[in-house]
């Protein structure tokens, strides 16, 4: 994930050169059946009536905290392969479908990455479709410590709390199933990038982009999930996710800002472009999706990105039960309301 602004970080770029790297694209193969839900959408429970889950946070903090055990969850490690068997072995009682890629992507200096996507599929049957995805590998090393830029990362907060969040939501979706259908990519490989090799981040996102589990698979928009873990983190409306899908990202801002997390998510423009996952989902898969990604109000990433410090002293519940209270806000009461 790339930055501009400021010096030679990774996550955000300004707003010109994120842009320029959005291109057009789709490809994919195959399995599940989309196809039976217009003749049902008449007889459902209307949304307003729709009684939403109450997030449960220790949940979302212990699958956290999981991940973060394996230890770094860096691609060609062990902890890659433990982290992966755990995360497919919580999804396959809860979702419908679990899809899982295994391929191989090349990073940077040509070197060869194993790379694991895992999707989980929730009322496949629904045309109406919302993508959730955050990444589960961790960067390999803490390029942006003050004192020892060689060491490894936890990747609590970039990483492991986005996925928290969204197994979380797999469980409340197993217990009470949505409307609208619902697919959750947890995506490998995204951190391994270097600023000198354009697109060199978010691999294993560019791979499904290109490669989507279902052949034709389309969603009507898409929430990435990305450092949303920690202690008194800011949301602010990121540059390409406003270019790209304005509409449902505005629609989750004014849900959380309703249900009373104005503190979080920030209508302020700071002007940073970010390029991350939905950048490929936007431009290739062609499915429009917004990034929830924790900024300074100076368009700075916070202060434990990329450092030793991204560890679980960072991630903060209450945090992690806004985000998810949101999600599950906007999938059961209106989910397409843009």
């Amino acid at each position: 994930m790339t930055k501009q602004p400021l010096v030679n970080m990774y996550k955000i770029l300004s707003i010109a050169a994120g842009l320029a790297l959005f291109t057009l694209a789709c490809q994919q193969p195959a399995k599940t059946n989309q196809q039976e839900d217009a003749n049902n959408n008449a007889q459902q429970t209307p949304a307003s009536n729709v009684k939403v889950p109450v997030f449960e946070v220790d949940s979302a903090y212990a699958y956290t905290a999981k991940q973060v055990s394996f230890g770094p969850r860096i691609p060609n490690t062990p902890a890659q392969k433990k982290c992966a068997d755990w995360l497919i072995q919580q999804l396959k009682p809860l979702a419908d479908t679990v899809y899982v890629q295994h391929t191989t992507v090349i990073g940077p200096k040509k070197v060869s990455l194993p790379c694991i996507n895992i999707i989980a599929s929730f009322n496949p049957a629904a045309t109406q479709r919302i993508l959730l995805l955050s990444h589960w590998d961790t960067r390999p090393h803490a390029d942006q410590d003050a004192f020892d830029k060689t060491k490894q990362l936890d990747g609590a907060d970039d990483g492991a709390s986005g996925v928290g969040v969204l197994l979380e939501t797999a469980r409340q979706l197993h217990a009470q199933k949505p409307q609208a259908g619902i697919d959750i990519l947890l995506t490998d490989v995204e951190d391994y990038g270097v600023s000198e090799e354009e697109n060199s981040f978010c691999l294993g996102t560019q791979y499904w982009a290109r490669n989507p589990h279902v052949r034709g698979y389309k969603a009507n928009y898409g929430i990435l999930l990305d450092m949303v873990g920690g202690r008194a983190s800011q949301f602010y409306m990121e540059a390409g996710s406003q270019q790209y899908a304005y509409g449902p990202m505005k629609m989750f801002w004014d849900v959380a800002n309703r249900l009373g997390y104005s503190d979080y998510f920030r209508y302020e423009n700071i002007g940073a472009g970010i390029t991350d996952d939905h950048v490929y989902v936007n431009t290739i898969a062609n499915i429009p999706t917004f990034d929830i990604i924790a900024l300074q109000p100076n368009g700075n990433f916070v202060p434990h990105w990329h450092t030793t410090n991204d560890n679980m002293t960072v991630i903060d519940k209450r945090t992690l039960q806004v985000v998810g209270q949101t999600i599950l806000e906007v999938i059961y009461k209106q989910p397409f309301e843009y």
